[in-house]
């Protein structure tokens, strides 16, 4: 080869792109595109930008870029964090929240200040690990929560548990030892975390957390209840698990509170008691309660009347499993603007309610809602109806005892419109019909899983009310229906064939 003859010049071969590459291309320049595009374009030089005055100097030669690929990329990624520093933290958190959910964990990953503006949005968190809260690292990482659920970290996992319960209220890994299922057994009381550790939590949250609206905690005592009050004046929903008389002097200080839920005894989990003196605290201190749910709580007549004295706008009251004293029934007239009554789980009703004209009722009750209740005792059946006379929506699901006799005592509801009856194997087609022919009002009927109300004993009374009815639901028996769906199918069926070894 001479050597006047010129070298081929080394051109840069082009880098593969990865993925961090293609990740920065995409991601992060479609998440601030519109928001670069806003910004001035003389804050983005940090001067006045000068008019241009046309230049007498010759165009020159346009020069080739000595830049590698990778360099390229750093100088990019570096001008697009650099652009995002111009946003302030409530104009990028306001883009942000414009995103869909899905790209919310990717969106932290870009940098430490996106991490901390994207905690901003979240407003509900279930905490399963209490060091998380008790350290600080919650409020710091999201500041602005509005929901909190510290009922699953307030109770300590068994190491190696292989054992999980699962509860309505609850879930719990438990120790494979033989004394967990004692006879009386307490699944919970031993996992659970000291009322001293649980109040410290809670300051922690209630300082970081001042906007907090909901909160569901297990095992707190009055102590930290106050200090969540104090520094949360906007709380308004509060579930507590495990409270007892002296927890309420706590919840007596959270003077805006609307909706409430109280747990006291759960039957293998945990025990605790909720008595009249209790309940009259409560009512002396939330007066502007909504909404009151009791779960294995205890009171009697004083209690429930000292909630319908002080609780005047209270609107739905839930009991289940309760443990109320006999004569209880009569206290609830006295919450005049009760709209809703529930009973869950409820073993008994009233057993002695005391003499008729000692049972008012409630003049502005709508709905009365049975759920998994033993319906047997006839007595706090007919006083349960009679206090609820007025009542326009009966449901009935799932409850042990109703036959036609107890279900008969519906008729003193005259002003029905709608009525739900679901898995009340006791009640027959004669019982309903009896019932609806007093109801001059019913618009609505369900009826779903009555194996005794069957379609045969329609009488021609009941089939003219069916027509005037807005709507109609009549599933009683699921087997009927399985056969009328099955039928020209040949499933179900007496085989025709049989195959045999030849």
């Amino acid at each position: 080869m001479s050597s006047l003859q010129e070298e081929a010049p080394i051109t840069p071969t082009k880098r593969k792109e990865n993925g961090v590459d293609l990740w920065l291309k995409t991601t992060v320049t479609q998440s601030l595109k519109h928001a670069v595009s806003a910004v001035p374009a003389s804050s983005l030089s940090g001067g006045t930008a000068s008019p241009r005055t046309p230049s007498t100097a010759a165009p020159s030669e346009p020069t080739t870029p000595t830049f590698t690929g990778s360099q390229t990329l750093i100088s990019n990624s570096a001008d697009i964090v650099d652009r995002t520093r111009l946003l302030n933290d409530e104009t990028l958190l306001k883009i942000l929240s414009f995103l869909p959910d899905s790209q919310r964990k990717s969106n932290r990953l870009v940098c430490k200040r996106w991490l901390n503006v994207q905690g901003r949005l979240f407003r509900y968190l279930r905490i399963l690990d209490w060091e998380f809260l008790e350290s600080g690292r919650l409020t710091s990482s999201f500041p602005d929560l509005t929901h909190v659920d510290l009922i699953n970290g307030c109770v300590v996992t068994p190491v190696g548990s292989s054992i999980c319960l699962n509860h309505r209220f609850i879930s719990v890994h438990l120790d494979s030892g033989v004394s967990a299922f004692s006879p009386s057994w307490r699944l919970c009381e031993e996992n659970l975390l000291p009322a001293e550790i649980v109040d410290r939590g809670l300051r922690v949250l209630a300082n970081g957390c001042p906007n907090l609206c909901r909160l569901a905690v297990l095992g707190a005592s009055e102590v930290g209840l106050i200090s969540v009050a104090e520094e949360c004046p906007t709380l308004q929903e509060l579930e507590l698990h495990r409270c007892n008389d002296n927890v309420l002097l706590g919840i007596a200080a959270c003077s805006n509170l609307q909706i409430l839920k109280l747990v006291g005894n759960v039957y293998g989990l945990y025990g605790s008691i909720v008595s009249d003196v209790g309940l009259t605290i409560l009512a002396q201190g939330c007066k502007r309660l909504l909404k009151l749910d009791l779960t294995g709580c205890e009171g009697s007549f004083d209690g429930i009347k000292a909630i319908g004295h002080c609780c005047q706008m209270l609107e739905e009251l839930t009991l289940c499993d309760h443990r109320m004293d006999d004569g209880w029934l009569a206290a609830l007239p006295f919450c005049e603007n009760l709209k809703t009554l529930r009973l869950l789980s409820c073993k008994r009703i009233d057993s002695v309610p005391g003499p008729d004209e000692y049972l008012g009722r409630c003049s502005a009750l709508e709905t009365l809602h049975l759920e998994r209740c033993l319906l047997r005792d006839k007595i706090g059946v007919r006083a349960l109806f009679k206090v609820c006379e007025t009542v326009r929506e009966i449901v009935v699901q799932d409850c042990w005892g109703l036959d036609d006799e107890g279900f008969s005592l519906a008729s003193t509801c005259r002003r029905v419109k709608l009525l739900y009856l679901e898995g009340c194997s006791l009640v027959t087609t004669e019982a309903l019909e009896s019932v609806l022919l007093t109801w001059n009002e019913v618009e609505h009927l369900k009826i779903e899983s009555c194996r005794k109300i069957n379609d045969s004993e329609i009488s021609p009374e009941l089939s003219n009310l069916f027509c005037d009815l807005k709507e109609l639901r009549w599933r009683p028996d699921s087997k009927s229906i399985l056969a009328a769906g099955l039928m020209g199918t040949g499933i179900g069926e007496e085989g025709q064939k049989f195959f045999r070894k030849s």
